[in-house]
């Protein structure tokens, strides 16, 4: 088939469709072929939809043109008409107005197998009618322009697909897009017709005539900006009831990671986090927003914050956190543009959190302090990011995420009048990049009344420093270390509420391949919120927030229960995906003895959280967690202190995610896969000696 660039019509029928496919459709069917400046304007309306196709780039003439007929091909889309753009008219969208952030790759692709990835979230859209599974192969291209939305995303519309070349997923280069303009609509295709195979192709191309010719109605998913009705619809597309948890909070669908800006105000507790609205992986990265009243019960709201065209955050609104400024709402946060990463300021409009104006100093700082040898690496010019913000008195500080060449990762503490201005002052810790790591990620100091906890996360883990902060030297001095979490925990934030209470979250990553993430449609869950706080004696207590008992539903409890070597089927009754359990044994020399969790009948898979009182050990084994190849299997461990002869285990497991907290004092956060569904069972075991379990307590979950 031979393209050219053209607005052009052809009968598909005698009635309806009007589509240009060049020269000839293939099947006899002649089509006209139109130069866009032979276009008589004041006849669009007598087509239905018009396709533009481009083997380059927009040139000059073309802009020429434009400047002529694009308010025309405008209107014509608003009053209903329909619009395709094919490879290098992609631009056309930003160009004449329908798209505010422009395409950011453009390339020649010479051979190349160019296939299409379907989002999940709109893999049942028209457009993928007859399409089987969500990924198209392709075949060598030839000699083809592409046109990707990469670092960027359209502001004002959609992505249904992603890129395959050369048989490999390639999630970031966002390739079929779609626009709601008025009554009309505009789908746009970066690549892939010239390679994929004829019968995809002309698929694909007949649905694309279909649905711009109104053949066929959008489903709720469709559209920007979405407000709750339409995130609501993207989590009914998305539905993973196997893995998908249900009383944790995951995104609409697509990728979360870091919350951020966490807040109660007015009453109402704000949950801000990282997230990708183009799909499950990590990029072009937003502010997503939810709503709760309870700690347990969250509301999607519309995205706070999206990447400014041209802006500091041209590439992403990073993690940051919220502020009271004398009652003025405000968040800090990482804007990232090209190489660097600075510090921006946006203040709320409303009340309900819910639309913001970025503050016209952005950024507020030109880069890392120049007195310090700030680590950098290929992507970024210096590793700065991240912001934990209060205020003493009448002065705010703040910390920033770095690392120090050949040092560690650091803390870098300034302060400010006026949340605008920032002095630099000095780290306020540095680590040892042999145990700590090189870089620190999203620090927070915490402040008790006996004592201080720093945290960072240095991609890994998340290490916490216990000890005294020094307010007059600005130094943070440190008596015990250790991790917050042993598992996938990663970047909590924190927060006071209205009771006076710490509470913290953190991001729960995926452990299985993103091919699997992808194929779900979501990616990343936030753990739930617990209360931190110090022991008398310095040491962090971590507990989980009182509100959770409200998800509590049927109650199984025992006590005094042994546990002899070889028993199977002791808690024979109680099964489920959706639990909470606490269970204090008898443990100083009881061997190995655990639970079981999520098992099928046959043990064929099944998760064990095995504790060794030999070791002071406690291991969840993943591997017979899950049947697939796609899930990590390797073991999560932790210490744990048994010095007062009993172990209190509070175990929250939601489908594939399992909280484990120990002794109030210890936690431990994995992720689970299983595939079957009757992955349900429940169980108690000793390995070589009895075990007495004091008390359990399981209560079936209601979210």
């Amino acid at each position: 088939m031979e393209y050219r660039e053209s607005a052009c019509s052809a009968d598909f029928s005698s009635q309806t469709a009007r589509l240009t496919v060049g020269p000839s459709d293939g099947a006899g069917r002649e089509s006209d072929s139109v130069s866009l400046r032979e276009i008589d304007t004041e006849n669009l309306t007598d087509y239905d939809m018009l396709w533009w196709h481009r083997r380059s780039a927009l040139d000059e003439a073309a802009h020429d043109a434009l400047a002529v007929t694009g308010p025309e091909l405008l209107a014509f889309v608003e009053s209903g008409g329909g619009l395709l753009l094919t490879h290098g008219a992609i631009e056309v969208a930003a160009e004449i107005g329908i798209e505010s952030h422009g395409p950011d790759t453009i390339e020649r692709i010479r051979g190349d197998s160019a296939g299409f990835l379907v989002s999940r979230a709109f893999s049942g859209h028209a457009l993928f009618d007859g399409i089987e599974g969500l990924r198209t192969e392709g075949t060598p291209t030839g000699d083809a322009v592409a046109v990707h939305y990469e670092s960027n995303y359209p502001r004002d519309g959609d992505v249904f697909a992603a890129s395959r070349i050369d048989g490999e997923d390639v999630p970031v280069r966002k390739s079929i897009l779609h626009w709601s303009v008025g009554d009309g609509r505009v789908v746009g295709v970066g690549h892939g017709l010239a390679g994929i195979d004829s019968d995809h192709q002309s698929m694909l191309l007949a649905n694309v005539k279909r649905y711009l010719c109104g053949d066929h109605d959008d489903p709720e998913t469709v559209g920007r900006p979405k407000g709750r009705r339409e995130l609501q619809a993207l989590r009914d597309e998305v539905p993973d009831p196997n893995h998908r948890p249900a009383y944790h909070f995951t995104p609409p669908a697509n990728w979360i990671n870091d919350p951020n800006g966490l807040v109660q105000w007015n009453g109402r507790y704000h949950l801000f986090y990282q997230y990708n609205p183009a799909g499950p992986y990590h990029g072009t990265i937003h502010w997503g927003h939810a709503v709760s009243d309870d700690l347990v019960t969250w509301e999607d709201e519309p995205i706070a914050l999206s990447p400014e065209p041209d802006g500091p955050d041209a590439d992403g609104c990073f993690s940051g956190c919220f502020v009271d400024d004398d009652g003025g709402p405000t968040v800090l946060y990482t804007g990232s543009a090209g190489q660097s990463q600075l510090p921006c300021l946006a203040r709320a409009d409303n009340p309900a959190l819910t639309e913001w104006t970025k503050a016209d100093e952005n950024p507020l700082l030109d880069g890392a302090p120049e007195s310090v040898d700030v680590f950098e690496t290929i992507n970024w010019t210096a590793e700065f990011r991240d912001h934990s913000v209060w205020r003493t008195g009448g002065t705010w500080y703040q910390l920033i995420g770095s690392g120090i060449d050949e040092e560690g990762g650091a803390a870098f503490l300034y302060r400010s009048d006026d949340l605008v201005d920032w002095e630099y002052c000095n780290p306020i810790l540095t680590g040892d990049w042999r145990k700590t790591g090189p870089i620190w990620e999203c620090p927070e100091l915490l402040q008790f009344e006996n004592g201080s906890i720093l945290h960072v996360s240095d991609y890994t883990n998340v290490w916490y420093f216990s000890g005294e902060y020094d307010e007059e030297a600005n130094r943070f001095d440190p008596d015990d270390r250790g991790l917050l979490d042993h598992g996938v925990f990663y970047a909590p934030q924190s927060f006071e509420d209205e009771s006076g209470r710490t509470l913290m979250f953190g991001w729960l990553k995926e452990d299985r391949d993103e091919t699997s993430q992808w194929d779900a449609g979501w990616s990343g869950a936030i753990s739930l919120p617990r209360e931190i706080s110090l022991t008398p004696d310095g040491q962090p207590r971590i507990t989980p927030a009182d509100e959770l008992t409200q998800l509590r539903g049927t109650h199984h409890s025992v006590s005094d229960l042994t546990v002899e070597p070889g028993d199977s089927g002791v808690l024979d009754g109680i099964e489920g995906d959706m639990l909470e359990l606490k269970v204090t044994f008898d443990a100083a020399t009881a061997g190995e003895f655990g639970l079981v969790l999520r098992a099928t009948p046959d043990s064929e898979e099944q998760t064990v959280v095995r504790c060794k009182s030999w070791k002071r050990e406690l291991e969840i084994d993943r591997s017979r967690s899950s049947s697939s190849d796609a899930a990590s299997d390797t073991p999560e461990v932790m210490p744990i202190n048994l010095d007062d002869g009993s172990l209190t285990l509070h175990l929250f497991v939601d489908r594939s995610v399992v909280e484990v907290f120990a002794n109030d004092a210890q936690c431990l956060s994995t992720r689970i896969y299983p595939t079957r569904d009757d992955s349900e069972g429940l169980d108690l075991y000793a390995s070589d000696r009895r075990v007495t379990v004091e008390s359990l307590d399981v209560w079936e979950i209601e979210p």
